[in-house]
């Protein structure tokens, strides 16, 4: 068995949910933030079977797009207007995955 940590953009967690929970599978969804831009994700815990490992991330990279977005930097803030103050494109979306071995489980 494996335990799938999927971290998501918030644009792209209801139709990745969906769209899992549709295939059958189970899925926790936690609300989490992340370092670089300091903006809302979602981590979808995910418990399957060694033989859906594949299957489930067809999904989430059908689901989860990459895409460009303006940003601030956030350190320049309060200092006035200077180059590196402007926006520039990031990347956003996608999906980070960790494949987890599970020993054991249970429902209680």
């Amino acid at each position: 068995m494996k335990l799938l940590l999927a971290i998501v953009n918030n644009d792209d967690s209801a139709r990745a949910a969906s769209a899992l929970t549709d295939h059958g599978f189970f899925v926790t969804k936690l609300s989490t933030t992340g370092g670089f831009l300091m903006v809302g994700n979602t981590t979808l815990l995910i418990g399957i079977d060694d033989d859906k490992v594949d299957e489930v991330k067809a999904i989430l990279k059908k689901h989860c797009t990459t895409r460009k977005q303006a940003a601030s930097p956030t350190e320049s803030l309060g200092r006035g207007l200077r180059r590196d103050s402007l926006p520039t494109q990031v990347a956003v979306g996608g999906a980070t995955v960790f494949v987890l071995n599970v020993e054991e489980t249970m429902k209680i």
